[in-house]
C-alpha cells in the first residue's frame, strides 16, 4: 500500500496508513477519529442526539457543537490568528462558559452535523496552507499560553488526535445507550 492509497473499514472509515511518513500518520489518525463521532452520531434523529449517560450532561449532539468549536478554535484562531467563525463569536461566553454544550440542545441534528462538517473543511484547508508553507514545525502567530508560548502545527495535530479519542469514548457510551449500538 502506497500512502497516497486509502482504505476504509466497515464503518467508513478511513484507515490510517501503515508506512506513511509523519505528516501522513498524523493526518491520517486524526481523520480516523474525526470519522469515528461521525459513525457514532449517525442515523440518530434531534432526541438520540439530547441523551446524557449518568450525571454528565454531555449529548452527541453536544460533542458535535464542541468539537465544531475546538477546530475552529485550534486550526483558525490559534493556528493562523483569525476570528471566532460563526456561531461562536456571538455567543456570550461570559454567561456561559459551556454554551457550545448547552446550546446545541435547540439545533437539529442536520445543523449540528452541517456545523461540525464546515468546520472539519474549514480546518482540513487551514492545515493544509501551513503545511505548504511551513512544515510541522510552523508556530501560529499568537501566543496560546500565558507565559508566551506556542505549539507547533505538530503538537496541535497530536492534541486533537487526542481530543477526538477521549470524546469518542463518550460517543460509543452515550450511543449505547441510545440504541445499543456497540463498537469500538
Amino acid at each position: 500500500m502506497t500512502t497516497t492509497e486509502v482504505t476504509t473499514d466497515d464503518h467508513g472509515r478511513p484507515e490510517p496508513p501503515l508506512a506513511a511518513d509523519e505528516t501522513g500518520t498524523l493526518l491520517g489518525f486524526l481523520d480516523f477519529q474525526r470519522a469515528t463521532l461521525a459513525w457514532k452520531c449517525a442515523g440518530l434523529d434531534a432526541a438520540g442526539f439530547r441523551v446524557a449517560v449518568g450525571v454528565s450532561e454531555v449529548t452527541l449532539g453536544g460533542l458535535l457543537k464542541h468539537m465544531a468549536l475546538v477546530e475552529d478554535d485550534w486550526f483558525s484562531r490559534w493556528l493562523h490568528g483569525r476570528d471566532r467563525q460563526p456561531p461562536f463569536d456571538t455567543a456570550d461566553w461570559a454567561a456561559d462558559p459551556d454554551w457550545e454544550w448547552h446550546s446545541a440542545a435547540e439545533d437539529s441534528p442536520e445543523e449540528l452535523r452541517a456545523l461540525w462538517a464546515t468546520a472539519v473543511a474549514r480546518s482540513r484547508a487551514a492545515v493544509a496552507a501551513v503545511l505548504a508553507d511551513g512544515g510541522l514545525d510552523h508556530r501560529p502567530p499568537r501566543a496560546a499560553w500565558p507565559d508566551g508560548g506556542t505549539p507547533s502545527l505538530r503538537w496541535l495535530l497530536v492534541h486533537m488526535i487526542e481530543e477526538y479519542a477521549r470524546h469518542n469514548g463518550h460517543a460509543d457510551l452515550i450511543r449505547e445507550a441510545v440504541d445499543g449500538a456497540t463498537g469500538e
